[in-house]
């Protein structure tokens, strides 16, 4: 009788255990879209939107989330991942991809943050725009001397017709992307009050819309 209630409590408390800590169905994760406080992803072959401190049914958590990085707990193990970064079974934290998923703000504009000869720029991205633009005080900030530099050129905006120098971009980078000699734009004003990524970067990467999400692919 004794073995008999031994035995039956083990496989209770195996049951148990079974029930309350079950394990993770998660194989794959691919970092698709991160905004603020919400990430985009592919969990096995779906879809989620994942949202700040919100379980998914695959047990993906996501502590925080911002333009550049979200930080996502699976089976109580936390990492940082950056966007197009695959995550695996193991959960080792791998090489980001040279693509990158868009949300749209709710303007319906696709805003992002990157960096231009490695300073910090928010751009705006704009199929209209030819050049990536930007105005007279970014342009000194980023330490571009462009009226030393720059070919002298008129461009037709929405206001008018303004003065601006043409001029080259070593690097500028969205995500994993980074394109070299870039061409530029640089109204002498305060026009415009957020750098346009324009065709001289967009025309070099594949663009898809899928639904309101836009997706950025370098090209090999």
């Amino acid at each position: 009788m004794k073995s008999f209630n031994s035995n039956h409590l083990l496989l209770t408390l195996i049951l148990t255990l079974i029930f309350i800590c079950p394990i993770s169905a998660v194989e794959k994760i691919v970092v698709n879209g991160l905004t603020q406080d919400k990430a985009i992803v592919t969990i096995d072959g779906k879809q989620r939107v994942l949202k700040k401190g919100k379980i998914s049914p695959e047990g993906a958590l996501l502590i925080e989330a911002n333009s550049k990085e979200a930080i996502i707990e699976i089976d109580g193990k936390q990492e940082t991942y950056t966007l197009g970064t695959h995550i695996g079974n193991t959960f080792n934290k791998p090489t980001g991809g040279k693509k990158l998923i868009l949300v749209p703000d709710a303007g319906s504009m696709y805003r992002i943050s990157g960096t231009i000869n490695g300073a910090h720029v928010k751009f705006l991205v704009d199929t209209g725009a030819t050049l990536v633009s930007m105005n007279g005080n970014i342009a000194r900030r980023l330490g571009i001397d462009y009226k030393l530099i720059g070919r002298e050129s008129l461009s037709n905006t929405a206001s008018g017709t303004s003065k601006i120098y043409i001029v080259n971009l070593k690097k500028v980078k969205v995500g994993d992307i980074e394109l070299h000699n870039v061409g530029g734009a640089v109204h002498d004003s305060d026009f415009p009050t957020i750098t346009l990524l324009g065709m001289s970067f967009l025309g070099k990467v594949d663009m898809k819309r899928e639904g309101r999400l836009m997706e950025l692919e370098k090209k090999y």
